[in-house]
């Protein structure tokens, strides 16, 4: 198992990337504390990893909040004895353009999006260095490398801040054995996209955008943030792993 004896929390978790995550990991020995604000769908994925023999606890985790990022911090170190692994997956939408956007908008979207990977990762970085070291993979995306027409702002620009604040942690935090990676995903199928996914104008824009001709599927994307978080990964902190059918390939 890659992950076996360690400990992970995961934001977002109750459903999407996060879920198959955290099923992931639990599969592959972690035990795992899921984070969210979606109480039931939460419980809901913590039933199925215990009922299937492996280790998880939800915890309610609103990522703006830091008290509620400390609470679940706690949680991990009080329920499992440790903290190794923190997958700042939690994130909203947008499709927006600027000058349509509203202030309000924005703030939410960056609170959440780049506010909240910020409040996780200070919060973990203490239990990360009780433990020795350990992992940070940040969910960003491919728009936090690109620019593109139907997209929003607040979207691009938080998850933009979010690849680079993962370097800085890298940088900052190496010496004591933390590494800090992100994610860049396409275009994945998940409650998030359903609705956009859901207009056939804007779907078949989205697949000519990717040379795959699809989208991609939340376990594709939960591989890669397994190898990130597994010693697989010793020699890996400030990347990118940038997992979206090819779209930025172009």
């Amino acid at each position: 198992m890659r992950l076996a004896g360690k400990v992970a929390l995961i934001s977002g978790g109750a459903r999407g990337m996060g879920a198959a995550e955290a099923r992931l990991f639990a599969r592959e020995g972690a035990r795992v504390v899921i984070g969210d604000l979606l109480d039931a769908e939460g419980k809901q994925v913590e039933a199925a990893i215990t009922g299937a023999g492996g280790q998880a606890v939800y915890v309610h985790l609103d990522v703006t909040s830091e008290t509620d990022w400390e609470q679940a911090v706690a949680t991990a170190v009080s329920r499992f004895g440790r903290l190794d692994i923190l997958v700042n997956n939690a994130g909203v939408g947008g499709g927006s353009r600027l000058e349509d956007t509203t202030v309000e908008a924005w703030d939410h979207g960056m609170d959440v999006n780049a506010k909240g990977v910020f409040l996780g990762t200070k919060a973990a970085i203490p239990a990360l260095r009780r433990a020795g070291g350990g992992s940070i993979v940040n969910i960003s995306s491919q728009l936090g490398m690109v620019g593109m027409e139907r997209s929003s702002p607040q979207y691009q620009a938080s998850k933009g801040a979010v690849r680079t604040l993962t370097k800085l942690t890298a940088v900052q935090y190496a010496r004591e054995r933390i590494r800090a990676n992100s994610v860049h995903p396409g275009p994945v199928v998940t409650p998030m996209t359903e609705a956009r996914r859901g207009d056939p104008g804007h779907y078949e824009y989205m697949v000519s955008r990717i040379p795959l001709g699809r989208y991609g599927e939340p376990d594709e994307v939960a591989y890669g943030v397994l190898y990130l978080a597994s010693d697989e990964a010793a020699f890996v902190t400030g990347s990118e792993l940038v997992i979206d059918g090819g779209w930025t390939a172009q």
